[in-house]
């Protein structure tokens, strides 16, 4: 499994119950396709950049988990269908890997 993360942007006309919903639909997505969540950082309300479908104002969320292709597949459908979606992005998260390094002496 790999590590992914997502940032979510929900609209802010609607309730905060509604804002979980969406986001228990979403990590519910997780589960079912063989994903794990992890942490869940909720930044609260922001101002955007700009404007999207003459909103000023998203709650942003950003939400960690590991999974496969299917699960990102999966989740991008069911965040592109919900309604009080602004915007979202899925990244995959760089993972370092420890560096073992041999040094020749003379």
């Amino acid at each position: 499994m790999r590590p992914y993360e997502t940032m979510i942007v929900f609209d802010t006309a609607v309730d905060a119950q509604t804002i979980q919903i969406a986001l228990d639909r979403a990590l519910e997505t997780i589960r079912s396709n063989g994903g794990t969540p992890g942490t869940i950082d909720r930044w609260g309300k922001r101002p955007l950049a700009y404007e999207i479908n003459k909103r000023k104002e998203g709650y942003y969320v950003l939400a960690e988990f590991s999974g496969e292709t299917a699960t990102v597949v999966e989740l991008d459908r069911i965040l592109t269908l919900s309604d009080e979606v602004l915007r979202f992005k899925i990244l995959r998260r760089h993972v370092k890997k420890s560096s073992s390094r041999v040094t020749a002496q003379a």
